[in-house]
């Protein structure tokens, strides 16, 4: 999971964005990493979860905010709200 904020503010270069959900996305889905989060920490607070999905690399689920939910590589319930910069 690769916590990053594309606000103005973030402590970041701008080009981490584009390296963690173009360049890994890439490499890690060619290495066979099974899955990739990605967490904005920029509000509202998001995380988008990839999967493998066969030759066509990772297939990306729509982000969620709030409270993320899954069952796979693990089970887990995150609290994306308690992430905030303010918390």
């Amino acid at each position: 999971m690769l916590p990053r904020s594309r606000s103005s503010s973030r402590s970041s270069p701008p080009s981490s964005w584009r390296t963690d959900t173009v360049i890994k996305h890439g490499e890690y889905a060619d290495a066979g990493i099974p899955y990739y989060w990605v967490v904005d920490l920029s509000e509202p607070v998001s995380l988008v979860a990839g999967h493998l999905a066969g030759e066509f690399g990772y297939q990306d689920a729509p982000a969620v905010t709030g409270t993320f939910t899954t069952a796979e590589p693990f089970p887990v319930r995150l609290d994306l709200t308690r992430l905030s910069h303010d918390s």
